[in-house]
């Protein structure tokens, strides 16, 4: 990747829908190469693709919860069962797996307060291989999730 891959790049994190004419104009390079390196930077996975940006409030989400996971064990097999359950979870918009005392910090949206009660009392508290479970909730999103700072 070099210098005009970067820029395309950062370009498309900032406006994914950019025509590829305006894009040619603020990476400074002509039609046939951008649309080759765009191609090229999808092929190769470096571009993993499009998606729109929601507002949670604008689409009835109004409550965010983090959910901190502990397991029993550590075994691969169970914890390949505690992940394919979590991919089953639309609730959660992010899971990441974590060093340290922590398992797992799981990102979870609903619509209220009530909903992520049901969420947790009937499908997280039901995961498999979980010792321990900590929610802490969002108070207020001060940066939105955001490119890569390329």
């Amino acid at each position: 990747m070099d210098k005009i891959d970067k820029k395309i790049i950062a370009e498309l994190q900032k406006n994914g829908r950019i025509s590829l004419t305006e894009l040619c104009e603020k990476v400074g390079i002509s039609l046939s190469p951008c649309q080759r390196r765009v191609k090229l930077l999808e092929q190769s996975g470096v571009i993993s693709g499009y998606r729109a940006e929601i507002s949670p409030e604008l689409a009835g989400f109004h409550f965010s919860a983090i959910v901190f996971v502990v397991l029993k064990d550590v075994i691969s097999e169970h914890i390949d069962r505690f992940e394919n359950a979590l991919a089953d979870i639309p609730q959660i918009t992010q899971a990441q797996r974590l060093f340290g005392d922590t398992d797992y910090m799981l990102h979870i949206t609903t619509e209220n307060l009530d909903a992520f009660q049901q969420l947790y009392d009937k499908t997280l508290s039901k995961l498999p291989n979980v010792h321990r479970m900590n929610s802490t909730l969002v108070m207020k999103e001060i940066v939105a999730k955001r490119g890569l700072p390329i």
